[in-house]
C-alpha cells in the first residue's frame, strides 16, 4: 500500500485515456498502472497532456513493465549488437583477444584464409597450414612476405608475429604472404664456412688470437652472434639510375660505408642504417626493375614503415655467396640468440619424410653412408680406398640396371602398371617451367645442397632437365631418352646407366651420386592451398 500525497494521474499503458481522481477504485481491464506525481502549483503543466517518465524512473519500473507485458522478440538478432543497438557488429572495433582472418597464398597463386590470434607467430601459422593442407612433413616450411610490384621477398622468422608484420603494410599495395618450403633458413648454422668466407670477415672481429676463421665463425654462431662482415657492394644512387661501388662494414652497432676506398678508420666511416629497425629483402628481377648490374641484389628498409621506393637501400653483390653472406649477417646481428633458439627448436621437432617415400636408410644424411664390399666370406668390409669405392659404385649401378631391366621384362608387368607419365604425379616434377623460373623456385625454397626438381626441356624435344643445387649454385643436367633392346630408357651419362622412367632415376640418385656432385635430398615442391 502506497500513500500518494497531492493530486495524481492514472496512466494506462496502451491507452490514451487519463482521468483525474482524488482516490477511487482502479479501472478493470487495465494492463499497467503507474503513479506519476504532479508538480504542485505549476501552471505550465496541463493535465490533459501526458507527463514523460525520466530514464531514472523508467529504470526503477522496468521489472514492473516486463512482468505484465510480453517482450517483442528481435527478428534480426544477428544484425544487432548485444546491447540491443542497431549498430552492426562488423562496424564495432574488434576485441583485443579476437582472432583475425589472414590470407595466405600458395605457389600456384591460390589462397587460403586462416583465422589466427593476435600473437600468432610465423611458426604457428605454418604448422596450422601444414595440418589443413595435409602436408607430409612438419618442418622446413616458411611464410614469405612478397611485394610483387617491387620485386621484394623476405622469409619471416619463426618468432615474428604475423599480424604485427601485416600492420606495416600499405593498404593500397599488393603485399601478400606465401606458404612454401625453405630449407636454408638455418643452413649457416650447419655449414658456416660456406656462408661466411674468410675473405669477408673483418679483422676487428678476430678477438681470439690463434683461432682459424672457421673456428671463430662456429664459436660466434653457437653464442648467437655473428662475425663482422666487410666487402665491396654496388649501391644504387638515390633518385638516380646509376650504381657505384662502395666498401661496407656490418657491425653490431649498424651498417657503415667507407668514404675513402676500403679504409676502416673512424673518420672515414659513415653511418648508413641501424640494424634494430630494418628488414633485409632479396630482390627478384632486379635488372629489369632497378637496372642492377647483376642478379645478386638485396635491399634494406625500415621495418616499421610502409614500403616506399624512396626508402629502399638497394645493394648488389658480385655472386650468390656474397649476397647470402650479407643477408645472413643482417639476420644474425638483428635477432642474435633468437635465431639460434629457433634453429634448436626446429631440430628438436619430430621429423617425417620430406615429400618422397623414402626408407629409413635413404632418409639419413649422406655423411653416414659408406661403401661396403660383401663379396668375401667374412661378411663385409668397409672400402676405404676412394678409387675402389668409385669402382664399386659404378658396378653396383650397372648391376642395379640389369636387375631392373629384367624385372620390367617380366610378363606380369605390362605397360599400364607403370605408365611413362608417372613422373607427372610427383612433387618434384614442375612441367615446362623455364630455366630461369626453375632457378628462382630453388632459390626461394633454399640454396642447400641436394635441392632439386625435374622439368621438361624447352630446347630438346622429349628430353628432361634435372636442376640441382650445389654450393649455392644451380646446375642443370640433361636427361635424354634412348632405346636399348627395343625398350625406352632415360639416361644422364650417355647410356652407361639406364632408367625405365624418371621416378626410377630419382630413386637411384637419392642413394647414389652417379655423375652428380651430391645426392638428391630435398625435392622442390609446390603445395596447392
Amino acid at each position: 500500500m502506497t500513500e500518494v500525497a497531492g493530486p495524481w494521474t492514472e496512466v494506462f499503458e496502451g491507452s490514451e485515456r487519463k482521468e483525474e481522481s482524488g482516490g477511487g477504485e482502479p479501472l478493470l481491464g487495465s494492463s499497467t498502472l503507474t503513479l506519476a506525481p504532479l508538480v504542485a502549483d505549476s501552471p505550465s503543466v496541463r493535465r490533459s497532456q501526458p507527463i514523460l517518465i525520466t530514464s531514472s524512473r523508467l529504470k526503477g519500473g522496468e521489472s514492473f513493465f516486463s512482468s505484465s507485458v510480453p517482450s517483442i522478440p528481435n527478428p534480426f538478432p544477428e544484425l544487432c549488437s548485444p546491447s540491443k543497438s542497431p549498430v552492426l557488429i562488423s562496424s564495432l572495433p574488434p576485441q583485443s583477444n579476437a582472432k583475425h582472418l589472414i590470407q595466405v597464398f600458395g605457389e600456384d597463386n591460390h589462397s587460403r584464409s586462416v583465422w589466427v590470434s593476435p600473437g600468432a607467430t610465423a611458426r604457428e601459422v605454418c604448422h596450422l597450414l601444414v595440418q589443413t593442407t595435409h602436408c607430409s612433413d612438419q618442418e622446413n616450411w616458411a611464410l614469405l612476405e612478397l611485394h610483387p610490384s617491387l620485386g621484394l621477398e623476405r622469409c619471416l622468422e619463426d618468432h615474428e608475429a604475423v599480424l604485427e608484420v601485416q600492420a606495416t603494410w600499405s593498404l593500397k599495395g599488393d603485399t601478400r604472404l606465401m606458404f612454401c618450403k625453405n630449407y636454408a633458413k638455418y643452413e649457416f648454422f650447419r655449414k658456416p664456412t660456406l656462408f661466411f668466407p674468410a675473405g669477408m670477415i673483418s679483422d676487428s672481429a678476430d678477438v681470439s688470437k690463434g683461432m682459424t676463421s672457421s673456428e671463430l665463425i662456429q664459436n660466434l654462431l653457437r653464442s648467437g652472434t655473428c662475425p663482422e662482415i666487410q666487402g665491396f657492394l654496388q649501391v644504387k644512387e638515390a633518385s638516380r639510375k646509376t650504381w657505384r661501388k662502395v666498401y661496407f662494414f656490418l657491425r653490431r652497432s649498424g651498417l657503415y660505408s667507407s668514404t675513402k676506398g676500403s679504409s676502416k678508420e673512424p673518420r672515414h666511416l659513415q653511418f648508413v642504417a641501424d640494424l634494430e629497425d630494418l628488414n633485409v629483402y632479396t630482390v627478384v628481377n632486379s635488372r629489369k626493375l632497378y637496372g642492377a648490374p647483376a642478379d645478386f641484389t638485396f635491399c634494406i628498409k625500415p621495418s616499421r614503415n610502409p614500403i616506399r621506393v624512396q626508402a629502399l637501400k638497394i645493394l648488389c653483390a658480385e655472386n650468390e655467396q656474397t649476397r647470402t653472406c650479407w643477408t645472413s649477417a643482417f639476420r644474425l646481428f638483428k635477432y642474435g640468440k633468437k635465431l639460434h633458439c629457433n634453429y634448436q627448436l626446429s631440430n628438436s621437432a619430430p621429423r617425417s619424410l620430406e615429400g618422397i617415400n623414402l626408407t629409413d636408410g635413404k632418409s639419413k644424411s649422406e655423411a653416414s653412408l659408406v661403401a661396403m664390399d660383401f663379396s668375401g666370406k667374412a661378411g663385409g668390409r668397409v672400402i676405404q680406398n676412394p678409387t675402389e669405392a668409385q669402382s664399386a659404385e659404378r658396378e653396383e649401378g650397372q648391376a642395379w640396371r640389369r636387375r631392373e631391366a629384367l624385372r620390367c621384362s617380366l610378363p606380369n608387368l605390362n605397360s599400364a602398371a607403370r605408365p611413362s607419365s608417372i613422373h607427372k604425379t610427383q612433387s618434384w616434377f614442375h612441367g615446362g617451367v623455364s630455366r630461369k623460373e626453375a632457378q628462382r623456385l630453388i632459390e626461394k625454397q633454399g640454396l642447400v645442397d641436394g635441392m632439386f626438381l625435374i622439368r621438361e626441356s624447352q630446347q630438346h624435344l622429349q628430353c628432361f632437365v634435372l636442376s640441382l643445387c650445389y654450393k649455392l649454385k644451380t646446375k642443370h643436367y640433361l636427361v635424354i631418352p634412348c632405346e636399348d633392346s627395343g625398350r625406352k630408357y632415360f639416361t644422364m651419362d650417355d647410356g652407361q646407366t639406364l632408367f625405365i622412367d624418371l621416378l626410377q632415376l630419382v630413386d637411384f640418385h637419392q642413394i647414389n651420386r652417379g655423375i652428380l656432385p651430391v645426392c638428391l635430398k630435398h625435392p622442390c615442391v609446390c603445395v596447392a592451398l
